[in-house]
């Protein structure tokens, strides 16, 4: 299999919380070049060195930055986008911190072209019981039962590849009836709002930090004859909500899973159900233990290929 080195410009201040954030991706190996660490390392008088070679020299002047790969695959691409989508929110969630510029580079791909390169590997995809998703330039001859949910996913997180959409899909199935009032938070290219709409939700907000996200969300809701039905707002987490919802939907990371925990309480009603994904396996017991003091209880966990998606009832 082929992979992409990717790269993300920070600072030294910045890497402790990049490298977090990376691992929450679902990212295992990271390798972090900064000047400020080699030059304490040369300077160390413990260690004589005769001889380094020019290629570490360089490291005396490097721009701080964390490297990692990606498969060259749909997984691959739909992780790049899912990062993309939302470093920037560090920045919201750490304001007293630099974090340096947070630009990110792709060897052997420019980052604009990953926007269009990785349409080669995104088809049709069945999910659950009865959701296909289908991206906007492919045809798809739907069969009885099914529902379609259309794609142009762009730069926006969410086209269904990922396990984390893919798990919260699966819910969304089991609890959207008519009656439904939905919340989607971090709704990325608005795929889980679109998706309980299409299988007959009321209504649905969704709302993301990431201006694109919000246009991104729009035109795709649109593109499901669903955007007169669909309210999005850009803001950070719950700020720009109000009122109590029947279902809410988390596809986020844990971190900003456990800070949403301690006010996601108030937008629901008794019979409420949240969805909670984008949770490594490995920090599961965690997230369930913040909602759990937050007064919810979980119903399901599912996971799969590491990745674990809770529903949790108030």
């Amino acid at each position: 299999m082929n992979y992409k080195e990717i790269t993300i410009y920070t600072v030294t201040a910045g890497i402790e919380i990049l490298s977090g954030y990376l691992t929450e991706q679902g990212i295992r190996g990271v390798l972090v070049e900064d000047a400020a660490d080699f030059n304490d390392f040369l300077e160390d008088t413990t260690i004589h060195w005769d001889y380094i070679e020019d290629d570490l020299m360089r490291l005396k002047e490097v721009e701080t930055n964390l490297k990692f790969y990606l498969p060259d695959n749909a997984q691959g691409y739909e992780m790049f986008r899912q990062i993309s989508a939302s470093l920037e929110n560090l920045r919201a969630e750490n304001p007293a911190v630099d974090l340096g510029r947070l630009a990110i580079e792709t060897a052997e791909v420019d980052e604009e072209d990953w926007s269009t390169a990785w349409k080669k590997y995104y088809h049709p995809t069945k999910i659950g019981k009865k959701l296909v998703v289908v991206p906007c330039w492919e045809e798809y001859a739907l069969q009885e039962g099914e529902v379609q949910v259309t794609l142009d996913p762009g730069m926006a997180f969410g086209t269904g590849t990922h396990e984390t959409t893919r798990l919260c899909m699966q819910l969304l199935e089991d609890c959207v009836s008519s009656d439904t009032r939905l919340l989607d938070i971090g709704t990325g290219s608005g795929i889980l709002a679109i998706t309980a709409l299409l299988l007959g939700a009321r209504s649905a907000v969704g709302v993301d930090i990431d201006e694109l996200a919000v246009k991104v969300a729009q035109e795709n809701a649109d593109l499901n004859g669903v955007g007169g039905r669909i309210e999005l707002a850009c803001g950070d987490l719950t700020e720009k909500v109000q009122g109590t919802y029947d279902v809410i939907c988390a596809n986020i990371v844990a971190d900003v899973i456990i800070r949403l925990s301690k006010d996601i309480a108030r937008f629901m009603h008794p019979g409420s159900i949240l969805l909670v994904s984008g949770i490594i396996e490995e920090r599961c017991e965690e997230v369930q233990g913040a909602l759990t003091a937050a007064g919810l209880h979980a119903a399901e966990i599912r996971t799969e290929n590491g990745w674990a998606a809770i529903r949790l009832e108030l």
